[in-house]
């Protein structure tokens, strides 16, 4: 999608959906509204150097499966790349943000999250803060994982607000990163969604998204894009 649809207007990207929507499907038009509605920000990831793109892959699917919207990736040592094998298509529903120009791309990451209003809840079986039963869910928060490997970095657990981890009773003491985030996302969203928490998207959110989504619906968006801005100046 054009990077300055985001410096847009609230008029001018409605109108703009509006235009892309003539070259969707009813059908799938139909789909977008019904996914939208059950999409939220409320919940986000961040995934500091995970080094097995299948792995960080299958994060992807299970968040666009939960409904969440927003995932973060910081690259320090290891560059992300998706496995579409894995990731299924669930890439282009959601929206990606990567930290790797920084010589801190964690912090990159999360302090203006944190400026956001977001909670840093770190995944760590080292604390015993909370489990996905019982973290407070009343303000957005970003659910920190790190690498499978050797988990978080100091500067990360240094950064998290809070901690939480999965309870177990075996002699392995961690999950599959992408396991993990399943158990996670299905205790943590079906609360949400049965409480009193307003966590769906804003209407300036929902109209943001759903522009993502046409455009990755198309054939050479950017090209109608920039056709539909030359003659409808803001």
């Amino acid at each position: 999608m054009i990077t300055d649809i985001e410096n847009l207007d609230s008029t001018t990207k409605t109108r703009l959906l509006e235009h892309l929507f003539g070259f969707v499907s009813d059908e799938r038009k139909a789909r977008f509204y019904e996914i939208i509605s059950l999409r939220t920000r409320h919940i986000i990831i961040i995934l500091e150097d995970i080094y097995q793109p299948h792995n960080a892959s299958a994060v992807l699917r299970t968040c666009d499966c939960f409904g969440l919207q927003d995932i973060h990736i910081i690259e320090n040592r290891n560059k992300y790349e998706v496995n579409p094998d894995v990731a299924l298509g669930s890439a282009k529903w959601l929206t990606l943000f990567k930290y790797n120009k920084t010589a801190s791309n964690t912090s990159s990451c999360i302090m203006p999250l944190k400026e956001k209003g977001y909670r840093i809840v770190a995944t760590t079986p080292h604390t015993d803060d909370f489990t996905p039963d019982n973290l407070p869910l009343g303000s957005r928060f970003a659910l920190l994982f790190g690498t499978e490997l050797n988990g978080l970095s100091e500067e990360a657990i240094g950064l998290a607000d809070q901690f939480i981890k999965i309870p177990m009773f075996g002699f392995t003491e961690s999950l599959n990163i992408s396991v993990s985030a399943a158990i996670f996302l299905h205790t943590l969203m079906n609360r949400l969604r049965k409480s009193s928490v307003h966590w769906a998207l804003n209407e300036q959110e929902k109209t943001d998204v759903l522009l993502h989504w046409a455009s990755n619906s198309i054939r050479k968006p950017d090209i109608i894009i920039r056709d539909f801005l030359k003659k409808n100046p803001e």
